[in-house]
């Protein structure tokens, strides 16, 4: 399947807005437990201000992905450090769009001079784990119980990658 990717828009609002409710309601790759308004997707795009955030489109135009980068903190010494967040239309999963999707927003924070990619993944979420190994990304800490979803606590992997030289 060919794909395209396109800057974070406006007008991908509701496609985005559709998938990440997906996984809300039906997985625990997204943290939050409620489905959120298509408003939220202004909250998404003030997060990835002045960092790479991308749009997978299919050649018909259809939103079947998209991921965004933001500051891992405030403090100017970590501007090099940010972390990701991808979600592509359970429809088109395990047809390595994901790596698609991961390599575009790379090439994109080596651009901007990100020299260290953290991934917060659900430890409960063994898809997720083993893409993120299979896409050089190392398993650096573990949070013990940090959210709560469905009525269980579940602990969080901090996943990272190094960018440029520290590859």
């Amino acid at each position: 399947m060919h794909v395209k990717m396109e800057p974070l828009a406006p007008d991908h609002g509701r496609p985005v807005i559709d998938i990440f409710n997906h996984y809300i309601e039906h997985t625990f790759a997204a943290f939050l437990e409620n489905k959120v308004p298509y408003a939220f997707f202004n909250v998404l795009l003030k997060t990835a201000e002045g960092y790479p955030a991308a749009a997978m489109k299919t050649e018909a135009g259809e939103v079947i992905g998209f991921g965004f980068l933001r500051p891992h903190s405030p403090i100017p010494t970590m501007a090099g450090t940010a972390e990701i967040s991808y979600f592509l239309h359970p429809d088109h999963c395990g047809r390595g769009l994901g790596g698609i999707l991961l390599d575009h927003l790379l090439e994109a924070a080596a651009v901007k001079g990100i020299h260290t990619i953290l991934a917060a993944v659900s430890a409960v979420n063994e898809p997720s784990i083993r893409f993120h190994r299979k896409h050089g990304f190392a398993e650096c800490g573990r949070f013990r119980e940090v959210f709560r979803k469905r009525g269980r606590f579940v602990d969080t992997l901090w996943m990272q990658r190094m960018l440029g030289d520290g590859k």
